[in-house]
């Protein structure tokens, strides 16, 4: 396979945008933890505050290698463009392939992280669906009301 400016240029939109929205999510992460931080300093604990804490602490690692990964990825792209300008060919190809394979890494890190997130929303929506469960007097005074 021959390697020339236009293939390592194929990545270079898809992997900004992809540290772009990496950016993002760490962007929402660490102002949840800010806030989650001032209802901890303000007294406000609930049961899922220790629960949160970890997964957060869990996702800000993922994140900060899915961004690790996606930024080594467009190191490699880019020597890649340097090495077909210098003609190294048998440099290319595997510079090339670490840096898809290191993409490739940085969306299973954000496959992962996704699901971090998913489960850190279903704690909270347990802990909203336990409002709406009865005891014997709620349900007794909605018996006596109807």
């Amino acid at each position: 396979m021959e390697i020339s400016f236009n293939t390592p240029a194929l990545l270079f939109p898809a992997i900004s945008l992809l540290l772009l929205a990496y950016t993002n999510r760490y962007l929402a992460l660490a102002n949840l933890i800010r806030r989650l931080h001032d209802e901890y300093i303000r007294g406000e604990k609930n049961h899922l505050l220790l629960k949160q804490i970890k997964i957060l602490r869990t996702r800000i690692n993922l994140v900060r290698s899915m961004q690790a990964l996606g930024v080594f990825s467009f190191v490699c792209c880019v020597l890649t463009m340097y090495g077909v300008y210098q003609q190294w060919t048998s440099f290319l190809g595997l510079v090339f392939a670490i840096s898809l394979l290191s993409l490739l890494a940085s969306l299973v890190i954000s496959l992962i992280e996704i699901s971090q997130s998913t489960k850190a929303l279903e704690w909270e929506l347990s802990d909203m669906e336990e409002l709406e469960k009865g005891n014997f007097f709620t349900d007794w005074w909605r018996k006596k009301e109807e």
